[in-house]
């Protein structure tokens, strides 16, 4: 239990950051929508691949000066100098393949067929809901299956274990652990 006397999830209590905290608290499993917020939890958990949530949350706020708010329109346009102002910037995570999963991503966002959206590539990928106290897993079969249909189509850097940690993020799945005082669903989900 927390000093504010709620009981949440482990992983935010494991750095004792505030930001942390409040990530979990007021952000993460909540639904997102829109092609740009979803855009933007898909590259940032790209990022994340290989290191540590907090250190993405942190840089977050860079993240989004850097890649035009994560706006797939201007992120597709950008270039070679744009690729190399990302690579210079000390600000964000400066991983070659990552940065240019980015903005090809973004070009493949724009680019699906006529009546596809990221929000529906994820709608129909959605895993069954788990039994409460079930330990969530790292990917599932949807996950594998969402990983899969977005790499035919041109995504990168998309795993199954991203597509799951995604989804978790955006609230297509209620990961809160049994006795988090958000496990009910105090939001939507």
């Amino acid at each position: 239990m927390s000093a504010d006397g709620k009981i949440r999830c482990a992983w935010p209590g494991l750095e004792n950051d505030e930001l942390y905290q409040r990530y979990h608290d007021t952000e993460w499993g909540r639904p997102v929508t829109g092609e740009a917020e979803l855009f933007e939890r898909l590259s940032l958990e790209a990022f994340q691949s290989g290191l540590s949530w907090i250190t993405i949350l942190r840089k977050r706020e860079s993240f989004r000066a850097a890649f035009s708010n994560f706006d797939p329109e201007k992120v597709a346009e950008f270039g070679p100098e744009d690729f190399e102002r990302l690579m210079n910037d000390a600000s964000i995570v400066r991983n070659r393949l990552k940065i240019n999963a980015t903005i090809g991503n973004a070009r493949a966002l724009l680019a699906l067929p006529d009546g596809i959206t990221l929000g529906s590539l994820i709608a129909q990928h959605t895993p069954a809901a788990r039994a409460a106290g079930e330990p969530a897993p790292a990917h599932t079969p949807e996950s594998k299956a969402l990983a899969k249909a977005l790499k035919k189509l041109g995504f990168a850097f998309v795993g199954p274990t991203t597509a799951y940690a995604m989804m978790q993020a955006i609230g297509v799945v209620n990961d809160h652990q049994h006795d988090c005082w958000l496990a009910g669903g105090t939001e939507p989900r």
